[in-house]
């Protein structure tokens, strides 16, 4: 195979396990609803209203990620949701180590920085827009 179309194959596996992980997440709390997040964000002095965003970040960014149409913007908007998600619920988490010898954050981590390289590298051949579309 060639190192193109593996580069391309990579960026479709990053995007689909990044988004994929990360909109169950959403969904859940479609499900379940966001009166937790909705009190972290009073307590910070934001309107409850900003929680809602939640569903830009878990359920619209990973959609657009998966399909590979506006992925980068999707890639920065998923990194956007996990530096609120980490300043208003993980902040004391940051330097800690879990039971297991790993990093208390990893899953923020994994969806922060998968965003981010995903917003970077675009979406590739394998998507929906097609790799020369402007946001891809």
């Amino acid at each position: 195979m060639a190192s193109n179309t593996l580069d391309h194959l990579g960026k479709l596996l990053l995007r689909v396990t990044v988004g994929g992980i990360l909109i169950f997440h959403g969904v859940d709390k479609l499900f379940s609803g966001i009166s937790a997040i909705e009190s972290m964000v009073m307590a910070r002095g934001l309107p409850a209203l900003f929680a809602w965003a939640v569903f830009i970040g878990e359920l619209i960014a990973p959609a657009l990620v998966i399909l590979g149409w506006y992925t980068r913007l999707g890639g920065l908007l998923i990194t956007a949701n996990m530096v609120t998600a980490i300043t208003l619920a993980h902040t004391a988490d940051i330097f800690q180590i879990n039971q297991m010898g790993g990093w208390q954050l990893e899953l923020q981590g994994l969806f922060l920085f998968g965003g981010l390289s995903i917003a970077l590298l675009g979406a590739g051949r394998y998507s929906v827009a097609g790799p020369n579309s402007p946001w891809n």
